[in-house]
């Protein structure tokens, strides 16, 4: 690595990349075959990064969903998901009944929104996080030690009504709509199956706890890194979210941390990656596992990938706090009471590498890493 100043000011060039509204593509596109020094991880997190193993022969779960409407095949598909949930937090899930058309126009029209005329890409250039159709880099660009080498284009309904469906691109508009609405039916499925898991009635996630009433839909672009090893595509984190689904390309970069190891997530074609977010875990009073994940960065690319966070309504009072049917003399209540927003403001306001639930943990429990 080249020697830099020790008279470097971070926020002058975090202040001239943002102004720039180009994104990581377009340092990619400038011709730069190097990675600007925003990007490069400090020097403990690089000399630590030997102490956490990357590891190939492990993998985890993948879970078909063929044969659901039969009622056997259905309760081994549960007991499928709830381990999952409670070993891994995460799995991949197969046979969903998606048309693998919507799946790769999905990622098509994600790929072209990027790849628009720059001038025009610009206009959809926003640091606002409640635009319900924005493109940026990296939310916590001005407070993060360092920023994630990916641009993102977000669609937000965290507040049901809020979206305008006008707003995406009319060259990826479909295609996005499409994906949308077949994401949300399997996302009924799938909180129908960790409500068994969790021995409640199959509705009790989507409608006692109204984990779909909102959503958000963020569609990564990963350019491709000169310097892949001294960066990170997405720093370690949890989602704050109830649950996640991702769809993928072929290019691969996501690990999951497992027992103090990264495990790669191999991408499967026509698969979908699944996993508990953070208010998931705290409902579940922590029957349910929110998992540290990351993204590495690629010498090849652009990878791409389209994350939807199932949030819950935004803009709701309700007070949510573990179940009380998952609470006991033996697992007592792990969290403080919470709403929706406030969860999401406190989010808003750290790194992403900074866990949110931890916020709220009771002071009898302590916080794993």
């Amino acid at each position: 690595m080249e020697k830099v100043s020790d008279e470097y000011d971070r926020q002058k060039e975090v202040k001239a990349f943002d102004e720039a509204r180009t994104g990581v593509k377009g340092i990619v596109d400038s011709g730069s075959k190097t990675v600007p020094r925003m990007f490069i991880r400090p020097k403990d997190e690089l000399s630590k990064e030997h102490e956490i193993p990357c590891v190939d022969d492990l993998q985890i779960p993948v879970i078909s969903l063929q044969g659901i409407d039969n009622k056997d095949v259905c309760d081994e598909i549960v007991k499928q998901v709830l381990y999952a949930s409670e070993k891994w937090g995460f799995f991949q899930v197969v046979d969903h009944g998606i048309p693998f058309q919507v799946l790769e126009k999905m990622l098509q029209g994600n790929k072209m929104f990027h790849e628009l005329d720059v001038e025009v890409k610009k206009v959809f250039y926003s640091r606002d996080l409640m635009k319900s159709v924005s493109y940026g880099v990296n939310y916590d660009l001005y407070n993060s030690r360092v920023a994630n080498w990916r641009d993102t284009v977000a669609i937000v309904n965290s507040y049901p009504g809020f979206f305008d469906p006008s707003d995406i691109p009319k060259l990826c508009r479909d295609a996005m709509m499409d994906y949308i609405e077949q994401i949300l039916k399997l996302s009924d499925i799938l909180l129908e199956l960790l409500s068994m898991g969790l021995g409640l009635e199959p509705s009790y996630l989507k409608e006692e706890m109204e984990c779909n009433k909102g959503w958000y839909l963020v569609n990564h672009y990963y350019p491709p890194c000169p310097a892949p090893e001294l960066t990170l595509a997405t720093s370690k984190h949890s989602d704050p979210a109830f649950l996640t689904i991702l769809l993928q390309d072929q290019i691969g970069g996501l690990q999951v941390l497992y027992e103090n190891q990264w495990v790669n997530v191999n991408p499967i074609p026509d698969a979908f990656v699944v996993n508990i977010g953070d208010i998931l875990q705290m409902i579940s009073n922590d029957k349910l596992k929110s998992t540290y994940h990351r993204v590495t960065a690629n010498l090849v690319g652009p990878r791409i990938s389209t994350a939807f966070f199932l949030e819950g309504d935004q803009s709701s009072t309700k007070l949510y706090r573990p179940i009380k049917e998952l609470v006991s003399e033996d697992h007592p209540c792990a969290y403080k009471d919470f709403t929706l927003r406030d969860f999401d403001t406190q989010f808003r306001n750290r790194p992403l590498n900074v866990p949110t639930f931890d916020l709220l943990k009771l002071e009898n429990h302590a916080i794993v890493d």
